[in-house]
């Protein structure tokens, strides 16, 4: 199938936008006939209209009691109308575009259906300010994240020896989808859920990556029994360390004929220097 006049970039502009944005990105901005964006704040719209003056913001598409559902609708229908009149349009979102951002997904998807040429870029997600920010080597100690009300309704398999994220606490118990007020009771079910495999006491971090150049990094360490006396933005994710290092099976050790005692040995030696 032949591509179509029409063009839409997808990209990321990291949370700490002034210093987070790729040349990639920026040359993409720069260069689109029409931007659209979904940023933090206005000073981060104020940044890309600086590349190029033709940025529209999607946040208009957010009102009081519209589900976030058909405001994402509303989003998509409007990123894809300039495209197809055969527009070179690039969709900014703070973050990563791939990362809990459906209307970036969707808009790549019905523009390819439709067939235009959609490339979706990346760009700094909170997960790797998060990564920095706590000193996280998932690459020695593994990591799983989960959507914090899918984890809750759920029944995952996880590891708690394994660090652990969970994302959007700000919507726990948010079943209507139009508003981004947690409930509290499903915020104190998350952390019977999580004492089961933990403890009540576990220590865990509320943590929100800086935005602007004058923010602070919150990391907010707290036991699980009183995680839902904490303040819940938008913004928040909860990070849960791991109980322990994990063990290696000694029958896969021998299996592979290798000594289990020396491989313990050099499992614990490698978790212990992780800190």
């Amino acid at each position: 199938m032949s591509v179509r006049p029409g063009r839409l970039s997808v990209v990321g502009t990291g949370i700490r936008l002034a210093g987070q944005l790729t040349v990639e990105t920026r040359h993409l901005v720069r260069h689109a006939d029409r931007v659209f964006a979904v940023m933090a704040d206005p000073f981060s719209l104020d940044v890309l209209r600086e590349l190029n003056p033709e940025v529209v913001s999607l946040q208009v598409h957010y009102a009081r009691g519209r589900s976030r559902d058909e405001s994402y609708r509303r989003m998509v229908t409007a990123i894809l109308e300039p495209v197809r009149a055969g527009a070179q349009v690039c969709a900014a979102f703070y973050g990563h575009p791939g990362v809990f951002v459906w209307p970036a997904h969707e808009a790549v998807r019905q523009a390819r259906s439709e067939g235009f040429e959609a490339t979706m870029y990346p760009g700094i997600s909170a997960e790797d300010c998060l990564v920095a920010d706590l000193g996280i080597d998932p690459g020695v100690s593994g990591l799983q994240t989960y959507e914090a009300a899918d984890f809750l309704v759920h029944p995952r398999r996880f590891d708690p020896r394994t660090p652990l994220v969970l994302w959007q606490l700000a919507v726990l118990g948010d079943r209507s989808r139009s508003t981004f007020r947690t409930d509290p009771t499903w915020v104190r079910a998350l952390a019977d859920l999580l004492a089961e495999s933990y403890s009540d006491a576990h220590a865990v971090i509320v943590y929100e990556a800086a935005v602007g150049p004058f923010d602070a990094t919150r990391i907010d360490r707290v036991p699980l029994n009183r995680l839902h006396e904490l303040d819940l933005t938008q913004a928040s994710t909860l990070y849960v360390p791991p109980i322990g290092a994990p063990e290696p099976d000694p029958a896969r050790l021998r299996r592979l004929g290798l000594d289990p005692t020396g491989l313990a040995e050099a499992s614990f030696q490698k978790y212990r220097r992780r800190g």
